[in-house]
């Protein structure tokens, strides 16, 4: 009888051989759902928890005890009590009048005989409505770029507002558009389509999202700005948010657990990986303005640890996604064929895991792609070797981020794999299907 599971759009029968090989693409959280929930299978032994609980519990330890050591202290932060009115601030104002007009194009340098170019700029008058001067009505100069995005009456803008005591009224300028507003909106739409979509499930994971935020913002960012070793509390804070968004998103379950394992392994090589190419790079993290912002406000930040801290927490996600496929589609080829071998069923699951990584590469070369199209516009405009400006250090980095985050979620595939096939294997682990991997406890 020929029995096959479905791992999302993609076909693999027990023997390991695979159909409709265009459909490559295999996110495979392949549990077996109904509604709401979903339904283990091979759940493991209380000695195979036991086992797995040894081996991750060091880890866990180890990160509870980075939290409490690097968590920044009362002397790292800003001092309580009133604080004097910053001199430069940004409320919010809406448009009420424009008026276009041409004005020279920045950062060109016309010939003796050329005229210079000339584009598009506008006055407005605006009402101000946050701050201060709440209510006020104030003429503003709009550059071109910032009009040309499609400015109308009624939008919503950000001022520039800069006040000295001893030069009289406060100056305004343009800052930027205000853009809460769309945000929100994207957010709550985000959000509901999720939990219509995914339940329970979706519910769940934007919890965890949501816990992974306060990590970020609660301990990661202020022990970076605390002068703390930016390796470390890269390591620390992704595993601690790890920990806490597989198992509230997957359940407690030995197959979370395998996935745990795959992805502390990848940002374990991940790290390792970073430190040697942010090294042999020389790269310094003062490619853009905000990293030389960041030195004149806070000399203790390390930026070239910062480098290496963006790209462990930059590959969380995608890494615990394929650590999850990978566990989850050992679970149920093991199901369809419990009397397959080790080596047949690890070479079957890496058959799916090498269409991921397959199809995981292209991807985040593309998001690569998004992110820099206008440093690849001027590439193109300006005409230089395509090497000469990899070698600059806008490019380099995030170059060097991309390839070091692929290689670490490339090589946990195989590890996650090797340790799903080693659980479902054990005789420590009792083939029976029991309802629901939230009894599972590992």
């Amino acid at each position: 009888m020929d029995r096959s599971i479905t791992v999302d759009r993609f076909s693999v029968d027990v023997a390991g051989t695979t159909e409709d090989p265009l459909r490559t693409h295999t996110h495979a959280h392949a549990q077996i759902a109904d509604d709401d929930g979903v339904r283990g299978t091979a759940p493991a032994s209380g000695r195979m928890r036991i086992v797995l609980a040894l081996v991750l519990a060091p880890l866990a330890l180890a990160t509870v005890i980075g939290l409490v050591l690097l968590w920044p202290g009362q002397a790292d932060r800003p001092a309580a009590g009133p604080r004097p009115a910053p001199a430069i601030v940004h409320p919010e104002a809406t448009v009420l009048a424009i008026s276009p007009y041409k004005c020279p194009a920045i950062n060109q340098r016309p010939g003796p005989d050329s005229p210079p170019r000339m584009v598009t700029c506008a006055n407005t008058e605006v009402r101000v409505e946050t701050g201060p001067d709440q209510g006020q009505r104030l003429n503003v100069e709009v550059p071109a770029e910032s009009y040309r995005a499609g400015m109308q009456i009624g939008d919503r803008i950000r001022l520039t507002r800069m006040f000295d005591h001893s030069d009289g009224p406060a100056a305004y300028a343009f800052h930027d558009y205000a853009r809460q507003t769309p945000i929100g909106v994207l957010a709550i739409g985000f959000a509901v389509v999720v939990v219509a979509v995914a339940r329970l499930r979706g519910l769940a994971a934007l919890l965890g999202l949501g816990l992974a935020a306060l990590v970020l913002l609660g301990f990661m960012l202020p022990a970076l700005l605390a002068g703390e070793s930016p390796l470390l509390v890269g390591l620390v804070g992704s595993s601690a948010i790890m920990f806490v968004v597989l198992y509230l998103a997957h359940g407690f379950s030995v197959r979370t657990t395998t996935a745990l394992a795959g992805t502390l392994f990848g940002l374990l090589a991940t790290a390792g990986l970073g430190v040697w190419a942010v090294n042999a790079a020389r790269l310094t993290g003062l490619a853009d303005g905000e990293g030389v912002a960041l030195t004149a406000l806070n000399g203790r930040v390390d930026l070239s640890g910062l480098v290496i801290c963006g790209t462990i927490v930059a590959g969380l996600g995608v890494l615990n996604d394929v650590t999850i496929t990978q566990s989850s589609a050992v679970w149920e080829l093991h199901e369809l064929s419990p009397d397959r071998s080790a080596r047949e069923l690890f070479s079957s699951a890496m058959r799916i895991g090498r269409d991921h990584i397959a199809s995981t590469v292209y991807t985040i070369a593309f998001v690569y792609a998004g992110a820099t199209l206008p440093i690849l516009l001027l590439i193109d405009t300006y005409g230089r070797p395509l090497l000469d400006v990899i070698g600059t250090e806008a490019v380099a980095e995030e170059v060097v981020r991309t390839l070091v985050g692929s290689i670490g979620l490339v090589l946990a595939i195989p590890l996650t794999t090797a340790i799903a096939v080693a659980v479902v294997k054990s005789p420590l682990t009792r083939d029976r299907t029991e309802p629901s991997p939230a009894t599972d406890h590992a």
